[in-house]
């Protein structure tokens, strides 16, 4: 669906972006991550055919973002960073005004802005001038008028920027419900966003890509090993004897501060990527008498991996799921 090869931007002697290559599945919502100034809107941009790359091309849906410019943007939709709304007019004329610039016909015209505001939950304020709306509503209005014309790709830059956590909440399911039947990519700031809602994440650092992959498998890739958490009952120094001699265990890791109420410790056990060990896991604590309340994959934090890549300091957090 969108196929981006080489893709480099330069203003002068400074490189936005630089030799940048990924891809889009049809269907697939795509977390767009980098730092501030890492080249993420740069790359929107071009993507969208705001700005012409300075070298390499991408595709949306099969054409070319610079020789066929104008067949990309009847393909896609697009939610800047600021919402491009006209305060003074009324939602409905405005969803209306961008349809006419879409070159939407008059009998195809009602339907799509119809249909937008309906998926956007805007049926109440129709009627409403778009500058007495909260923030929220006019973010639902922007993504309105991406949705115009029901185009194959939407684009959304920062689009919970300044909400409240009831607003981004609401915004962040449409989102999930919208990647239903169009293929997204996301930029935000807000990793837990990323973590609900993308298939897959982009990391960006000053211009350069230097992760695209699934956050369990980008874990895999940074600890060279898989990991499984077990909420476990008995004394710890028998526990972590008896996991370490399971084949294919690496290291074991009791959580300080993370003590279970009935007395019980959370481990880490580190182990090959190739080896299955969790049955073996399980065996070895319950043959040792022990009391295995609960076991689940774990894997690192959208945030330890985001600061891990951009050369950050982690501050250690992780996450279970």
């Amino acid at each position: 669906m969108i196929e981006v090869e080489r893709l480099t931007k330069r203003y002068g002697s400074v490189t936005a972006v630089d030799d940048i290559s990924f891809h889009v599945d049809r269907g697939e919502i795509l977390g767009f991550l980098g730092p501030n100034a890492a080249g993420k809107t740069t790359t929107l941009r071009m993507l969208t055919c705001f700005i012409p790359p300075s070298e390499g091309t991408a595709r949306v849906s099969g054409y070319d973002i610079f020789h066929d410019s104008l067949e990309v943007r009847k393909r896609l939709g697009y939610l800047p960073e600021n919402v491009p709304v006209y305060t003074d007019m009324y939602v409905a004329g405005y969803l209306d005004f961008v349809a006419r610039v879409k070159g939407i016909g008059p009998r195809e015209r009602t339907f799509a802005m119809n249909r937008a505001i309906g998926q956007c939950g805007l049926d109440n304020v129709r009627d409403r001038i778009i500058g007495t709306l909260s923030k929220g509503y006019r973010q639902r209005v922007g993504l309105a008028q991406a949705l115009i014309g029901d185009p194959e790709v939407l684009m959304l830059d920062e689009p919970t920027t300044g909400l409240d956590p009831r607003q981004i909440t609401e915004i962040r399911d449409l989102i999930k419900e919208l990647g239903l039947g169009h293929t997204v990519i996301l930029s935000t700031h807000i990793l837990p966003e990323v973590s609900m809602i993308c298939d897959r994440v982009v990391i960006i650092n000053q211009g350069k890509l230097v992760a695209l992959d699934s956050v369990q498998n980008l874990t895999r890739a940074l600890t060279k090993s898989q990991m499984t958490q077990v909420n476990v009952k008995g004394d710890p120094g028998a526990i972590i004897n008896a996991l370490k001699k399971v084949p294919g265990v690496l290291a074991v890791d009791k959580k300080a501060g993370m003590e279970l109420a009935d007395g019980g410790n959370v481990y880490v056990v580190h182990s090959n990527i190739d080896a299955e060990v969790r049955e073996d896991i399980a065996r070895a604590i319950v043959h040792g008498g022990h009391g295995l309340h609960e076991m689940r994959p774990y894997t690192l934090s959208l945030e330890d991996i985001f600061l891990m890549l951009t050369n950050e300091p982690s501050k250690g957090r992780r996450q279970q799921r």
